[in-house]
């Protein structure tokens, strides 16, 4: 299975990058691919071994599904790699570059959805978190 890849360049220190992140109460605010849903709910323990839960909902109420995994490998400010409820592997590469963070995320594809598609949803939700952590104050 060939996996699909997002990038995202945020103009943000590693330790901004990571921080939000890797903690719930950021994750909230920029873990949605649209302005009609929304991540009511982050739970995150960063240990390997250990869970992450997010709920991704649409706003009107109509669906909600929780998205979750267990980490696998974490090297702090560095990489991540996650194995997703449904076995899927997720891996994030944080490079430091310059006053930029270069976030390179790669997953294996489910089979309900067309590949173009989730890559689109996933570079949506990682464009968020680079709005997300370039409007912080530095």
């Amino acid at each position: 299975m060939t996996q699909i890849h997002v990038s995202a360049r945020i103009k943000a220190s590693i330790q901004q990058v990571w921080d939000c992140w890797t903690q719930a109460e950021h994750i909230q605010h920029w873990n949605f691919a649209s302005d009609d849903w929304h991540c009511p709910q982050a739970s995150i323990t960063l240990e390997v071994g250990k869970e992450f839960h997010y709920t991704m909902a649409a706003k009107d109420g109509s669906f909600s599904f929780d998205f979750w995994g267990t980490f696998s490998r974490i090297e702090p400010l560095k990489y991540l790699e996650m194995t997703l409820g449904d076995a899927r592997q997720v891996s994030v590469h944080f490079i430091v570059e310059g006053d930029s963070v270069i976030v390179n995320e790669s997953f294996d594809p489910e089979n309900q959805n067309p590949e173009d598609m989730q890559k689109m949803g996933w570079q949506m939700i990682l464009d968020n978190f680079k709005k997300y952590v370039e409007q912080l104050p530095a």
